[in-house]
């Protein structure tokens, strides 16, 4: 970059009337992307395309300026001229059209209050004048930069469910930019991983949050529960292999699919997700439950995070979030024997030596 110190290596695509998201910590490029698609930041290198027309591509020599390309941008700040009125900020995106002016701040249901100036707005309301005003210019591409981020959590779920239903309306490409991984699942068709300004992994939601690339990914993920075991092939013929739960192949063995591939006795880190476990207060009838006991328990509403340490594997913790009624209702305290129930379809395994350097882009057609 020559305005910016970031360095990318990043490709995705995103379809007309689809969502993506790109996710990843702070100072991962996820902005300056943005702002190299809307050419606010001067690339070296690089390709941009949108629909049929190309926006940017070294070498040809191509660079549309920013006022040629057709973009609708929301800052997350929003921007607003503080001096104009709402109908007045929208209007003067595309040369002062009043009538569809006030259609558009209708369409994100601010009718009514087009004569107000953005002092006199909600934080929500004028995130739906900067949205209104970004559609003015009738754009190709529609970049959210973090919008919801200055909006309280009542408010945001609101808006959530108005650019959702504002999106059947909508058929052109949505980039959003967030490091809310709730807010990514909720929204987005895929999501685009970054980190230090690489893509690390993109696929839809469900697939990426339960079978992160590696444990890079895994960890800017979230994903507490990650752990190291050995993997033992299926025996010709057979379909299901042996994860031993420790860094030696001892302890817990754990049966689970073999896609044939990783090699016999390969050392893994091994992942999953939170929907595949749950607690019980006495050991299953299939032998489908591990012994634990259950350590820190943190209520967070109807639901309680619990830490329970393994019996068989006691350096590994593993978090579980179960109904704050269960935790109640069977008087659970710290230090009491309970049982893991661990759906073995949940896990996902990694070769160690993936584990910190692969980076990954895996687009979901």
């Amino acid at each position: 970059m020559q305005d910016d110190p970031i360095r990318l290596a990043v490709e995705f695509f995103c379809d007309a009337g689809e969502l993506v998201a790109l996710v990843g910590p702070s100072g991962s490029g996820k902005t300056t992307i943005l702002k190299a698609i809307a050419g606010l930041v001067k690339t070296r290198n690089g390709h941009i395309k949108v629909g049929s027309v190309e926006w940017f591509e070294v070498e040809r020599g191509l660079d549309l300026e920013p006022q040629a390309r057709r973009v609708g941008l929301v800052f997350q700040s929003y921007a607003l001229f503080p001096h104009l009125t709402a109908e007045d900020n929208v209007a003067i995106a595309m040369q002062g059209d009043r009538a569809r002016a006030r259609d558009l701040l209708a369409r994100v249901n601010l009718a009514g209050l087009e004569h107000r100036k953005p002092a006199a707005l909600s934080g929500g309301q004028q995130q739906r004048v900067a949205l209104a005003r970004a559609l003015a210019r009738d754009p190709a591409v529609l970049l959210l930069d973090e919008p919801f981020s200055a909006v309280d959590q009542a408010t945001r779920q609101t808006l959530y469910r108005e650019l959702a239903a504002l999106r059947r309306s909508l058929s052109l490409p949505i980039v959003l930019v967030t490091h809310d991984l709730f807010e990514a699942r909720m929204l987005a068709d895929r999501m685009v991983i970054l980190d230090h300004g690489e893509t690390m992994q993109s696929g839809t939601p469900a697939h990426v949050l339960s079978r992160p690339r590696n444990a890079r990914v895994a960890k800017l993920l979230g994903i507490t529960n990650h752990f190291s075991g050995v993997f033992r092939s299926a025996p010709v013929g057979e379909t299901m292999g042996t994860l031993y739960w420790g860094p030696n192949g001892e302890g817990i063995a754990l049966r689970t699919h073999d896609k044939r591939r990783l090699p016999d006795g390969q050392r893994v880190i091994w992942v999953i997700a939170g929907e595949y476990l749950g607690l019980q207060t006495t050991p299953g009838e299939n032998g489908d439950t591990i012994e634990c006991r259950l350590g820190d328990v943190l209520p967070l509403g109807e639901i309680t995070q619990c830490k329970v340490r393994i019996a068989a594997a006691p350096s590994d913790t593993v978090t579980v979030n179960v109904p704050t009624r269960f935790i109640v209702d069977h008087r659970l305290v710290v230090s009491m024997p309970v049982w893991l129930h661990l759906d073995v379809a949940g896990i996902h395994i990694m070769p160690t030596r993936s584990v910190e350097n692969a980076r990954w882009s895996e687009p979901d057609r």
